[in-house]
């Protein structure tokens, strides 16, 4: 079992918007630091006087040195966190879990598959894939969101395109797209796609993770190659409560991230 770990302050240094109703936040020490995370990793953030929330990184170093977190307002302790502003005061504790398996993607082309929010624990992945281009093979990201005012990162985006191949969709389009319209998976036409020496990383609601993954599979990619990051209802991080069970697997403790061929059986079942 993982160790329960008390929370320590840290003190929030920037805020920037993404959407109408998520927010990045930047957290640097206000006292003793946590150990490094690695990409793909989650925290426990406590809004004093609220509650707390499992938020994996969004980045790993910001602009003054602290973790980056992006947070949605969709309920109290998130509301809470999404309306920081620099100076205030927040809980950490972490970090949990596994992260992205970026040693298995060395040498190999890294397809990074992203719907909604789930780009956030996939950010840190790109900046070092694209941070290391002799490290890697291709490099693709592939990208889907409600509507363009859903897509968050939009001018970080544009800064991938050239050293990466990225492609952009949206379920619902408004007058001012001019870009891809369906489900993200459409885009993997797109691409020159070597199954044989690729690897994939892919976030999002689970729906679009399993119909994402179990399409990969299809056109060749081995299951232990393609990555999910899979977070459901955390509660303790510990693996104690149970919240997040998987079948065998408790999700705090045994993922996030885990490989398509742990789980490929496991997202088939509903009552899962």
């Amino acid at each position: 079992m993982t160790t329960v770990v008390p929370p320590v302050p840290y003190r929030v240094a920037e805020t920037r918007a993404e959407t109408a109703d998520t927010r990045s936040i930047e957290l640097v020490p206000a006292g003793r630091e946590l150990p490094p995370f690695a990409p793909g990793q989650f925290a426990m953030i406590y809004a004093f006087g609220v509650g707390e929330v499992p938020i994996s990184a969004s980045g790993l170093r910001g602009r003054h040195g602290g973790l980056v977190h992006t947070v949605r307002a969709v309920g109290a302790a998130s509301t809470a966190l999404y309306r920081l502003r620099p100076g205030d005061t927040v809980g950490l504790s972490g970090p949990y879990g596994s992260g992205w398996d970026l040693e298995a993607a060395a040498g190999h082309d890294v397809l990074v598959i992203a719907g909604g929010i789930g780009l956030a624990p996939l950010r840190p992945v790109v900046h070092e894939v694209l941070g290391r281009p002799d490290a890697y093979g291709r490099i693709a990201i592939l990208l889907g969101a409600r509507t363009p005012a859903d897509l968050a990162y939009r001018d970080e985006i544009e800064s991938w395109r050239g050293p990466a191949h990225v492609e952009v969709t949206v379920d619902r389009h408004d007058p001012g797209w001019h870009g891809s319209v369906g489900v993200v998976t459409t885009l993997l036409d797109r691409l020159e796609l070597r199954p044989e020496r690729t690897c994939a990383l892919v976030c999002g609601p689970e729906v679009m993770m399993r119909h994402t993954a179990r399409d990969l599979v299809v056109r060749g990619l081995v299951p232990h190659r393609v990555q999910l990051s899979l977070e459901r209802n955390m509660r303790c991080a510990t693996g104690h409560c149970g919240h997040c069970q998987l079948g065998p697997l408790l999700l705090c403790r045994d993922g996030p991230v885990v490989g398509y061929d742990r789980v490929a059986h496991l997202l088939q079942v509903r009552e899962l």
